[in-house]
């Protein structure tokens, strides 16, 4: 493990990171959020993000570059603890941006990210459920100049990207550079959700943070090395960084 690398990107998200500390702060943030004045990139941080941002320097700029990074899971909070910091609420993708999207009723929004037909599905239901005039809907496998070309030719409002993660913060970074005044949330597998591909845990595991461990049971052959590689190797990390010192 080299320090100079990933704890230096680890303090660069880190330092960046908006923790929300209560009902107030996250009613500020989604009011915030709903009227962005410029390009606007919602971003959060979990475990696996920082996992990424360890070993891929252009995903940790990628990610730094975002406007609003906000504290995703379990794992993040265990870490800010280590450092002596109050984590906040969790503010997890699966909870805040369907509460985003009620907040964009009847303005126009991009959904780009995971296949037909749940792509479609979540579509239908993000218009039945939350108003949203959907003026664009692509899967999550072309080019950048793709989703480029779509977002000058409909200037959309909102754009969800659920592409995962390194694909949605790298194409977030080049929409924010078009300078048009839009939010680009990057939502992961948000649209698996809304379109059914993808259940949620019970409540009240959700509630104790093991909703990874619902979604390894539901798809162990794709998560296996998200999770069980994963995980402890942050937590290793974990213990590692606090030996570093910002310059």
């Amino acid at each position: 493990m080299n320090a100079q690398n990933w704890q230096g990107r680890w303090a660069a998200i880190l330092e960046k990171l908006h923790l929300v500390q209560g009902p107030a702060d996250e009613q500020r943030v989604l009011q915030a959020l709903t009227r962005p004045g410029a390009p606007m990139v919602l971003g959060f941080v979990n475990a696996h993000a920082l996992n990424l941002v360890a070993g891929d320097a252009g995903y940790g700029s990628a990610l730094s570059a975002a406007d609003v990074l906000l504290r995703d899971g379990a794992g993040v909070a265990i870490l800010l603890r280590r450092l002596g910091r109050e984590p906040g609420l969790n503010m997890n993708g699966t909870d805040l941006i369907p509460r985003l999207l009620a907040a964009f009723k009847g303005r126009r929004v991009a959904f780009w990210g995971t296949r037909e037909p749940h792509l479609g599905l979540a579509v239908a239901r993000c218009e039945a459920e939350f108003g949203v005039d959907a003026v664009s809907v692509h899967d999550g496998f072309a080019d950048f100049d793709t989703y480029l070309a779509l977002a000058e030719r409909l200037q959309p409002e909102l754009i969800v990207l659920g592409m995962g993660m390194p694909k949605q913060e790298a194409l977030a970074a080049a929409l924010a550079a078009t300078e048009r005044p839009c939010l680009i949330v990057c939502g992961g597998a948000i649209l698996d959700f809304l379109g059914g591909k993808v259940r949620r845990a019970p409540a009240w595991l959700r509630r104790f943070g093991g909703e990874w461990v619902y979604r390894l049971c539901k798809e162990p052959r794709r998560l296996f090395t998200r999770y069980v590689l994963g995980n402890p190797l942050f937590l290793l990390r974990t213990v590692f960084y606090p030996r570093y010192k910002p310059r």
